[in-house]
């Protein structure tokens, strides 16, 4: 045993040369890095990157909406994501007569930019180690519900006295490994942004669904916006008096020829990574979780499909949700194959069983993490049926848009029938209330969720156990054997709920008091969405939310003897949507026997995808094609073609989306938009062969601007840095 403890050891010691393109990195400590990056190509310096004092790389990067990141390339606000970033806002501006999903947008000029209403960016002010400010009041040894109450009052008071210092604040302190160490970031939160131009879908979603995390890939995924503030270059709501923002930075544009082995650098907001995950946790992800969560969406993304293809305003209307629902769903399959080629649970009981043999080594050791691994082995038998419920809490009763709308109306009627409610308060839940009204009927089709709400309610009947069922779906599993069966009840619910009546729900809305919120308690959709909300409560959540606290709570312990059994390896935190920067090269791949992937492609690929007329999602552009035909690049050709993508090593994940991919002078040469589908599972576990960051080459923005859209002005604000 001791001799294979110190194998294993020595294994897990050589682990971090072997995989040198892992991690994601902190800006504020990235210069533990510096040396390695500099080996690898980089020119730049730490302070470069990340500057506590002046301006850096850093300013010129925002968290883009809720999940994504853009970047600032011009000095006059001018930024740059994905497509499919950026989709949710050029939909929610689409309309039949103004269809900019599938005709693309420029403006002409910044008169002709649009608003983008409830869209954000922002930018971080700066990070700080705040793990002495919170913990400080904390005793050792104390119960953990104490614990928590006086870290969430240190935090408090730490995001309250950040946010004074500046217009448009935001303030956030997150704990990292698990609550060992604990960062303030910072943001300044700007409100007014506008559209500037996008591509058409055939460009900007060039492959669809086909092409969505594979290689070779050859889509447009670029959108631009531009941030608007007030004369004193301070956040404001939007106003025709506002003019584009002066960044503090922005980044130059690299039009140089790139090879294989060239250094990238992607700096953006990562979403969230599993990386201490254990091998239960594993078995639990793909074995379970994904499995379901897989099937429910084949069956969305089935109905939306056959709906989408019969009309345009369909289309128009469920286009970003099928995306998103599609996205997850694809991204889950690949991590399951990833998972199972990699053997990852028998790789994390390796590491499990190194762990154990050096906790119970020593007696202090023993007291303090020998029983973490089998705390949690036996939480997660126990979590395992619970997470099966929850997931079909979220994935089908929560995928019925009705219930979507249900849950938005809920607090106000509860308010409601309150006493103590003040007038203040349900006059805001009521705004609140109409605002998610009109929202949601404008992207709203009943034959569509009538049919989503007969598949998941009869899956929801058929998979999870009885005890889990409200009385409500009790009695329609009694009545419904078939699939026409389940689509009658949901017919019948549908025509009698105040929820089928557009005009009408907005009118009870708009009029709402105590007799209106009862009407609403009796309305079948919202009953049966109660009655869900109620038992699940009662049967999962208050037994799912306190267990994942305590599997929270025992991988603090199980990092910190990680970090504390192997002190030689520098460590990075799991992502959680703050900024990171990850680098590595530009690197072709082999994803299975006999196949080997080039980093590069080229528009030449899109005209032979093209060219398969029998796969619908590769329908280019007429004037694209003809500007491939005839070889009309303008200055932008490269041995003859343009530039469309490029493979990287670099360690990315969902957030990381429209991230600035860098080249060793700190210069753009393009935009990251996903991972390969063979490495979507590197949130758990990084495999150096196989996981490779997908980008789309600058060099095919600048030549859709300038050729394709002849918005050359815009491209006259950027600086190319050659």
């Amino acid at each position: 045993m001791r001799r294979t403890f110190f194998i294993l050891l020595a294994t897990l010691a050589i682990a971090p040369r072997l995989r040198a393109d892992e991690g994601m990195w902190v800006p504020m400590l990235i210069g533990k890095n510096i040396d390695d990056m500099r080996k690898n190509g980089f020119k730049l310096t730490a302070e470069d990157l990340y500057s506590i004092n002046g301006s850096s790389l850093k300013d010129a990067i925002v968290l883009f909406g809720r999940g994504c990141t853009g970047e600032l390339i011009s000095e006059q606000g001018l930024l740059i994501t994905n497509h499919h970033c950026g989709y949710g806002a050029i939909q929610a501006l689409s309309s039949v007569d103004h269809d900019y999903l599938s005709n693309g947008f420029w403006a002409a000029s910044k008169t002709d930019e649009l608003p983008c209403n409830g869209l954000s960016v922002s930018f971080l002010v700066r990070m700080e180690d705040v793990t002495h400010r919170v913990l400080s009041e904390v005793p050792e040894g104390c119960p953990e519900t104490m614990r928590q109450q006086l870290v969430q009052k240190a935090i408090s008071s730490i995001t309250e006295a950040a946010q004074a210092e500046g217009v448009g604040f935001r303030a956030q302190v997150k704990p990292l490994y698990y609550g060992n160490q604990y960062y303030l970031y910072l943001y300044q939160v700007f409100t007014d942004v506008r559209l500037v131009g996008t591509p058409p879908e055939s460009i900007g979603r060039f492959g669809g669904d086909t092409d969505n995390w594979m290689w070779p890939r050859h889509t447009g995924d670029f959108s631009m916006f531009r941030i608007y503030a007030n004369a004193q270059n301070e956040p404001a709501d939007y106003s025709p008096s506002n003019v584009p923002y002066r960044p503090k930075r922005f980044l130059k544009i690299s039009t140089q020829n790139l090879k294989e082995g060239d250094f990238t650098l992607v700096y953006g907001f990562p979403g969230s990574t599993q990386q201490f995950l254990t091998s239960e946790a594993v078995e639990l992800l793909v074995n379970q979780s994904n499995q379901h969560k897989v099937g429910l969406r084949n069956m969305r993304l089935a109905i939306f499909e056959r709906y989408m293809r019969q009309n345009d305003t369909i289309r128009i209307q469920y286009s970003s949700k099928y995306a998103g629902v599609e996205n997850s769903w694809k991204r889950w399959i690949g991590e399951s194959i990833g998972l199972n080629r990699l053997e990852a649970a028998a790789k994390k009981r390796e590491q499990e069983a190194m762990f154990q043999s050096w906790a119970n080594a020593s007696p202090e050791r023993s007291n303090r993490y020998g029983e973490v691994l089998p705390r949690l082995r036996t939480m997660y038998q126990q979590i395992a049926p619970l997470a099966l419920v929850y997931d079909y809490r979220q994935e089908a009763v929560n995928a019925i848009e009705m219930m979507q709308l249900s849950s938005r109306l809920d607090q106000l009627v509860r308010k409601s029938l309150n006493p103590t409610t003040s007038l203040q308060e349900l006059q805001q839940l009521q705004q609140r209330a109409k605002r998610s009204v009109r929202q949601f009927y404008k992207d709203y089709n009943f034959n569509i969720d009538l049919e989503v709400c007969a598949a998941m309610l009869s899956t929801y009947a058929a998979q999870i156990p009885p005890e889990y069922h409200p009385e409500t779906l009790i009695k329609a599993a009694q009545r419904c054997r078939t699939p026409d069966e389940w689509m009658q009840l949901a017919v019948e619910m549908y025509s009698q709920s105040a929820f089928a009546d557009t005009l009408g729900l907005m009118a009870l809305v708009s009029n709402f008091d105590s007799t209106a919120a009862r009407l609403l308690l009796n309305d079948p959709v919202y009953r049966l969405h109660h009655d869900f909300e109620t038992l699940l409560g009662e049967k999962v959540l208050k037994h799912y939310f306190p267990m994942q606290d305590s599997i929270n709570l025992l991988y603090r312990s199980y990092v910190a003897g990680l970090m504390e059994l192997q002190h030689d390896k520098t460590f990075y935190p799991d992502a959680n949507l703050t900024l990171r920067i990850t680098y590595g090269k530009i690197r072709g791949f082999e994803p299975k026997d006999g196949v080997v992937y080039a980093p590069f492609t080229t528009l030449d690929g899109v005209a032979e995808k093209a060219a398969m007329r029998e796969v619908h999602d590769y329908r280019a552009p007429k004037r694209l094609l003809e500007l491939h035909q005839q070889r009309d690049y303008g200055k932008h050709a490269v041995n003859g073609t343009i530039p469309v993508a490029f493979t990287a090593t670099n360690h990315t994940t969902g957030g990381n989306s429209g991230s600035p991919i860098l080249n060793a002078d700190g210069n753009l040469i393009g935009l990251n938009f996903d991972r390969c589908w063979e490495s979507t599972m590197s949130d758990v576990m990084y495999d150096p062969n196989y996981c490779r960051n997908i980008s789309l080459d600058i060099r095919y923005v600048l030549f859709i601007i300038d050729r394709f859209a002849q918005a050359g002005h815009l491209i006259d604000e950027m600086v190319i840095a050659n």
